[in-house]
C-alpha cells in the first residue's frame, strides 16, 4: 500500500483527527492512538485499521512513554488546543529535537496562530467562519449546516491527511520533517475555492437559494417522488436538459426557456407535480440509460445494493457486519487495503506496541502495575 511503513501515533479525538488517522490507516500507514486510561469505552467511530494503547498522561511517567513513541515514528496526529501539548511536554520543537525527521501534524478549529486559536468551537462554527455557511440554504431561510462535513472532514481530516502526506513527500527530498497546521476554517474555505472564483462570472449574484447550483434552478435540485422518496436531478447542459424534459414527458414548447431565471419557480412546481406522479423505482428506469443527470436519493441502507455501486464494490462490510464506504480514490497499484475488522478496544495494543518500541516485558509490566498504561488483551479475546 501506499503508506506502508509509516508510523503514526494519534492522540485520541473527535471526529476530524480521527477521520485523518483512519484516512492514513487505509492506505498503509501503522496507526497507534493513544488513548487516555481509565475510559471504558472509545468514542473513536473512525478507528478502522488502528491500533490502541492507554496511557496515563497526568503522569509524568506516562508523557515520558509517549515521547519515546513520538520521537520513534513519522507523524504525530494532535486536535486539542493551541498549547496543550507544549504544556504536557510534547510540543513540535521538544520532539523534532530528537527526532528532526518527525511530522507534528496539529488538527485544531482556527489553527495556531490568530485571535480565536484558543477558542472552543465545533463544525458550524468554523464552517460559518469559512464564508461557506453563509452560501447554504434555501432562498428565504436561514442558512443551514450540510451535517459535520464541511469542516470536520472535508475541511479538517481530509485536508490534515493531504498535508501529512504532502510533508512525507517532501521530507524524501530534504530528509526533514515539518510541522502542519491544518485549520478547520481555512480547510473549508479552501475546500470552497471555487465559490470565491466563481462569483466573478455571476454564479452567485443572487440571495442565497436563488442562483443555479444552490438550490435555486429547477434542472438543479431534488423532488419528491410518489412514494415518499427523492430523486436529484442535475441537468444544467442544454443536452442534458433536454433529455430531462423528454423523460419527465414535457414539451419544451409549452416551458419557458431553460435559463430564464425569472420563469424558475414556475418551472419548479411543474416537475415538482411531474415527479409526484410516479415512484423512485419508476423514475429510475425511466432515467436510467440517459444523459439528463437525474439520479435515485438513495439512503445509507440502499446505496451498498444499487448495482453501480455493487459492481464497483463501493461500500464494504467488515467483521461484524457493518457497511461503510471503501476508501478513496482507488489506486492502480497499491489501492488501500482497509481492515475488516472490529475496531480497537482501548489499551487492546498496549504490550505489542510498548514492545515494538523497544521496552522490555519487565519494563511493560511495571508500566502496568504503576497505572502508567492498561492493556485490555483478555477483554480482546472475549
Amino acid at each position: 500500500m501506499a503508506l506502508a511503513g509509516v508510523r503514526v501515533i494519534e492522540l485520541a479525538g473527535l471526529a476530524p483527527a480521527p477521520f485523518c488517522g483512519m484516512i492514513l490507516a487505509d492506505f498503509g500507514a501503522k496507526v497507534i492512538r493513544v488513548d487516555r486510561t481509565k475510559v471504558a469505552m472509545a468514542v473513536d467511530t473512525l478507528a478502522r485499521g488502528k491500533q490502541s494503547v492507554a496511557v496515563n498522561l497526568k503522569s509524568p511517567e506516562g508523557v515520558a512513554l509517549i515521547k519515546r513513541l513520538c520521537v520513534q515514528s513519522d507523524v504525530v496526529l494532535e486536535p486539542f488546543r493551541k498549547g496543550v501539548m507544549e504544556k504536557l511536554g510534547l510540543g513540535p520543537e521538544e520532539l523534532q529535537k530528537e527526532n528532526p525527521q518527525l511530522i507534528y501534524a496539529r488538527l485544531t478549529g482556527y489553527g495556531q496562530s490568530g485571535s480565536y486559536a484558543m477558542a472552543a468551537g465545533h463544525d458550524i462554527n468554523y464552517v460559518a467562519m469559512s464564508g461557506l455557511l453563509s452560501m447554504l440554504g434555501r432562498s428565504s431561510e436561514k442558512p443551514y449546516a450540510p451535517l459535520n462535513l464541511v469542516a470536520d472532514f472535508a475541511g479538517g481530516g481530509l485536508m490534515c491527511a493531504l498535508g501529512i502526506v504532502l510533508a512525507l513527500v517532501e521530507r524524501s527530498r530534504s530528509g526533514k520533517g515539518q510541522i502542519v497546521d491544518a485549520s478547520m476554517v481555512e480547510g473549508a474555505a479552501y475546500i470552497g475555492s471555487f465559490m470565491w472564483k466563481s462569483r466573478s462570472i455571476g454564479l452567485w449574484n443572487r440571495p442565497r437559494g436563488e442562483n443555479m447550483l444552490d438550490s435555486g434552478a429547477p434542472f438543479y435540485d431534488t423532488y419528491r417522488t410518489a412514494d415518499g422518496k427523492y430523486m436529484a436531478v442535475g441537468a444544467i447542459e442544454p443536452q442534458f436538459y433536454d433529455q430531462l424534459i423528454q423523460g419527465l414527458g414535457l414539451d419544451a414548447v409549452d416551458l419557458p426557456a431553460q435559463m430564464s431565471v425569472s420563469d424558475w419557480p414556475q418551472l419548479k412546481q411543474t416537475f415538482t407535480r411531474v415527479f409526484a406522479k410516479k415512484t423512485q423505482a419508476e423514475w429510475t428506469r425511466i432515467f436510467d440509460g440517459t444523459d439528463a443527470c437525474v439520479t435515485p436519493v438513495l439512503s445509507l441502507d440502499e446505496v451498498g445494493s444499487h448495482p453501480h455501486n455493487h459492481k464497483r464494490g463501493s461500500f464494504l462490510r467488515n467483521a461484524q457486519g457493518e457497511v461503510s464506504p471503501r476508501p478513496s480514490p482507488v489506486l492502480s497499484r497499491s489501492p488501500a487495503e482497509p481492515s475488516m475488522s472490529r475496531d480497537p478496544f482501548i489499551g487492546e495494543h498496549t504490550r505489542a506496541v510498548l514492545k515494538e518500541y523497544g521496552f522490555e516485558a519487565a519494563q511493560v509490566e511495571k508500566l502496568l502495575s504503576a497505572g502508567i498504561v492498561e492493556c485490555n488483551e483478555a477483554k480482546a479475546r472475549l
